[in-house]
């Protein structure tokens, strides 16, 4: 049984070794890159990042909840998607097998 599974079994050792590596050098907070980015336009221009305003009107979410909340739907419809997209295209090969 275990010699059909060497893949799964590969992948499942990769993503837990991949995240025990970030859980362990990747302590310090984490800025995300558009705040990296306006951190460096403010380095080079001299201008404050206050003073920068977006060109589009942006909606702020009300609490980081909502945003975490957002965010976790936006992954889940692209992971139905996904599947949905590779669920068909195995089924529609397996089709004409008869």
């Amino acid at each position: 049984m275990l010699s059909g599974h060497k893949l799964e079994i590969l992948a499942v050792i990769a993503v837990l070794a991949f995240s025990l590596l970030f859980l362990a050098f990747g302590r310090g907070s984490f800025t995300g890159t558009d705040d990296q980015a306006a951190a460096r336009v403010s380095e080079m221009t001299g201008i404050p990042r206050e003073q920068f305003r977006p060109v589009v009107w942006q909606w702020v979410p009300p609490s980081p909840e909502v945003e975490s909340g957002l965010f976790a739907l936006q992954g889940a419809v692209g992971g139905i998607i996904v599947g949905w997209f590779f669920g068909y295209w195995k089924g529609s090969k397996g089709q004409g097998k008869s």
